[in-house]
């Protein structure tokens, strides 16, 4: 029997639920076809972004035991999945401090459901996935694991692609699916004149460097302590920036009641924090909601957002919604209508619900900080910043069920689906799509998918040691001295400019994926042969690649691919909010966008053999 040939691009998490889902529809309706899956994945599989070999000092930034890689009752993990925690725990993995090592004993404290746990324990649990994974495939179901890089894809007349490796290999493959991750952009323009800059005048300054990304985070081993390193970026980038130079470098925070202190190794520079807006990341508040908990929405629903869309449509033709007048409001209801039952303690009649001006004033300060604010100094807005921190850690020790604003804040993480029903394939009108992506989203990161309270806890402490400076406001800029060989953080204030300068230059922020910018030599190969298009509402590209609504990757003539999927990040734009792995107990979308496609590919595969479900049974054995 001719074999199926079936190649994954890139084995992180969205390869992994691939290969689960193939599991999962196999043993619920066994296919006699031999099918060959090639991975393509340089780096171990399952762990994509979260290498295993990273340092311990980098965190997740959702509690452990909301982190699963599992559907719910599946056959690869049982009827409630295993967590990383639970993973955590079965690994004998015990606390020691804020440090997690595997033992054979007691010693230390068992993991709770609370506990943020180190990245690198994530790459260990996602690989062990994959072990388990590959271990319940059919038997008529082999692997091949290739350790390289796709460069090129070309599709064939006959049908399928040549898949071309980094190393000159060649193989043919019948279906295709693109799972690769993050990309890295091309350098912008900006980042091309800080590199001139640095090789110019790195005479004058030997400790003069640029970063356009830190990542991975052991390349910044080579800033001198003596530097002052400036850190464009306030989200969680940021946050591993900060370690890698401080707990990295050997410095320890040391608690007492509920304080922080850091003691310094010595071998830290001076670190200089500044972003767009320079507003801090809100912390995680304690959860109290358990495993699945979350919050019921009344007003901000999939069904909402669908009679909009059908009232948008009768008016205009169009289902498209303006963001700011028609989505906006429902989601400052929903915020305080949770506000309002967290603060009164019960949950108040949503058929007569209307907020009030107190609760509407506490949304708005929460989505914008900087309203009518105005700062007659830059001390001024140093002791503002400073003021937000300390009072969002007050309200994240409170948790999301007794702090009006961390009840408030959760509901955006809550209402997820209703937001992708409203803004996935150009749902929204280009216009108020771009203010989305560039204004909401930022927002939305910041203030309810920021880090661990304890990293805010330990930022204070940093600014108490002298180690850390916030050195921008609204409206900073960045330009070069060649005179003193620095960067200079620029801001004015009351008429006034005020300059900081630094060393060295770290961008800390993820590169959002667009075919137009991303630097793999895949990406450009597929677009150079019309194999893949940026997403487009209008004449705005919120990013990612062009997919129709099976996940099927359209070419550049619109013409949608039948063996051809793209999912994850590279599809970030026409779908929203990609990365966040599936939470257990709950069907994520991260496990169903996998369905669909692997679904798609085995319907493909009955129809072109005509064998039924039932003809053949192939023998599943759980390890």
């Amino acid at each position: 029997m001719e074999t199926t040939r079936v190649t994954i691009i890139g084995m992180g998490p969205r390869g992994l639920s691939i290969l689960e889902r193939l599991v999962e529809l196999l043993h619920a309706n066994p296919l006699s076809a031999n099918i060959k899956i090639d991975i393509v994945e340089p780096a171990e599989c399952g762990q994509g972004a979260h290498p295993s070999h990273q340092p311990d000092h980098l965190l997740t930034n959702t509690v452990a035991s909301q982190v699963s890689i599992f559907a719910q009752d599946s056959v690869v993990a049982g009827k409630d999945g295993i967590s990383l925690t639970q993973w955590a725990r079965l690994a004998g993995y015990r606390a020691f401090g804020n440090r997690f090592f595997p033992v054979k004993n007691d010693a230390g404290r068992e993991i709770t459901d609370h506990d943020h746990l180190p990245r690198n324990m994530l790459g260990e649990y996602l690989t062990w996935a994959f072990d388990r994974i590959i271990q319940v495939l059919p038997k008529n179901v082999r692997i091949e694991h290739h350790r390289r890089r796709v460069v090129d894809l070309i599709e064939l007349r006959k049908g399928g692609f040549t898949v071309c490796l980094d190393n000159g290999f060649q193989y043919w493959a019948d279906y295709v699916f693109i799972a690769t991750g993050h990309g890295t952009r091309a350098p912008s323009q900006s980042d091309l004149a800080f590199e001139s800059f640095v090789k110019s005048a790195g005479v004058k300054n030997p400790k003069l460097d640029f970063f356009a990304s830190p990542y991975p985070v052991h390349r910044l081993g080579t800033i001198p302590a003596a530097s002052t390193v400036a850190v464009q970026g306030l989200g969680l980038t940021a946050y591993d920036v900060i370690s890698a130079l401080t707990t990295g470098r050997g410095g320890q925070f040391i608690e007492d009641n509920g304080q922080f202190r850091y003691q310094a190794s010595g071998r830290e520079p001076k670190i200089l924090l500044f972003s767009r807006n320079c507003l801090p990341f809100a912390a995680r508040g304690a959860n109290q909601k358990g495993i699945a908990g979350r919050h019921q929405a009344r007003f901000f629903t999939v069904n909402a957002v669908k009679a909009l869309q059908e009232h948008a449509a009768s008016r205009t033709g169009k289902r498209q919604l303006d963001f700011i007048e028609a989505v906006l409001p429902l989601i400052e209801k929903e915020m305080a209508y949770a506000y309002r039952a967290t603060q009164t303690g019960r949950d108040p009649d949503a058929a007569s619900f209307q907020p009030t001006a107190e609760e509407q004033q506490a949304i708005s300060q929460l989505l914008n900080p900087l309203k009518d604010k105005t700062f007659l100094s830059f001390e001024c807005f140093k002791k503002f910043f400073r003021a937000l921190v300390e009072a969002d850690l007050a309200e994240a020790h409170k948790g999301n069920l007794t702090s009006p604003v961390k009840a408030a804040t959760d509901v955006l993480r809550d209402v997820r689906e209703a937001l992708r029903a409203a803004v996935e394939f150009a749902g929204l009108t280009p216009s108020s799509h771009k203010v989305y992506m560039e204004d909401f989203v930022a927002t939305t990161n910041r203030i309810s998918f920021g880090p661990p309270r304890r990293r805010n806890a330990e930022l204070l402490a940093l600014m108490d040691a002298g180690l850390l400076d916030i050195v921008g406001g609204p409206g900073n800029r960045v330009v070069t001295d060649p005179s003193g060989g620095q960067f200079c953080i620029i801001n004015q204030f009351g008429g006034e400019e005020v300059r900081h300068a630094a060393d060295v230059l770290v961008i800390a922020r993820l590169d959002p994926y667009s075919p137009n910018t991303d630097s793999s030599t895949l990406t450009r190969n597929m677009v150079r042969r019309g194999i893949v298009r940026p997403h487009l509402n209008g004449d705005f590209h919120p990013g990612g690649l062009d997919i129709n609504q099976d996940m099927q990757v359209i070419s550049a003539v619109g013409k949608p691919y039948a063996n051809l999927w793209a999912i994850g990040f590279p599809v970030e734009g026409p779908h929203f909010y990609t990365h966040a792995l599936p939470r257990p107990l709950m069907n994520a979308r991260f496990t169903q966008d996998a369905h669909r496609c692997v679904a798609q590919l085995l319907e493909s595969l009955r129809r072109q053999q005509q064998i039924k479900p039932e003809d053949e049974l192939l023998e599943c054995q759980v390890k």
